[in-house]
């Protein structure tokens, strides 16, 4: 693996984990916590869709001529930028037709709670118990992967070491988690801390280096 190739997949990997960071920054906030049990298993879930939306890139780009693909792989990264840059507006509108929703019964892995994670990852620990049991963590970790999915297919389109991508987002995974819930915990108190904008700058980065 090249320098360049191994620089490509930790911003790529940071792009990912930054939601991840924000989510346990919350945690840490309000006191809850993520033991390592479940920090392993949102780390391997989110770095695992990742790499299966990569391979499942790479392997549609055979069939595409090179020219296109990395123009499609452009697209998708720079469209995928612009929607987090708006990342706070649309959880907003989750957040807000969850509220006016009635129904309150919702199991682990619905689509509904999926959703409502997505733009409220607090809303992880059902049973109010202060640390996220694996289960918990579990449906946690699918609802971070939802913006990976994407973002790992469209990178793969534009021809990225797949290997080192999946190897840095565990690493960069683990540290995210770790460190957003210890600094979360130091400032102890609710806040609208959003790195959304910045995950969309780095894959509009991404997106203009493909046709570099």
């Amino acid at each position: 693996m090249s320098l360049s190739s191994i620089m490509a997949a930790a911003v790529l990997a940071l792009s990912c984990s930054l939601d991840a960071f924000v989510a346990s920054f919350a945690y840490g906030s309000n006191k809850i916590k993520i033991p390592l049990l479940s920090n392993q298993i949102i780390n391997l879930v989110c770095s695992s869709f990742l790499g299966i939306s990569l391979v499942a890139g790479s392997f549609i780009r055979q069939y595409i001529p090179g020219r296109s693909a990395m123009g499609l792989s452009f697209m998708i990264l720079f469209v995928l930028g612009i929607i987090k840059l708006l990342d706070s507006v649309t959880k907003s509108i989750i957040r807000k037709y969850d509220r006016i929703s009635k129904e309150i019964k919702f199991s682990m892995f619905s689509f509904k709670f999926i959703l409502r994670l997505y733009a409220d990852p607090e809303a992880a620990d059902v049973d109010d118990s202060k640390i996220i049991s694996p289960m918990e963590a579990a449906a946690l970790a699918i609802s971070l992967s939802i913006d990976g999915i994407a973002i790992g297919f469209g990178a793969a389109l534009g021809n990225i070491n797949i290997l080192a991508v999946f190897l840095t987002s565990l690493i960069i995974n683990t540290a995210a988690i770790m460190s957003g819930c210890y600094i979360g915990n130091k400032i102890a108190r609710r806040s609208s801390f959003n790195l959304s904008w910045l995950s969309g700058l780095i894959l509009i980065v991404l997106a203009v280096m493909k046709l570099v």
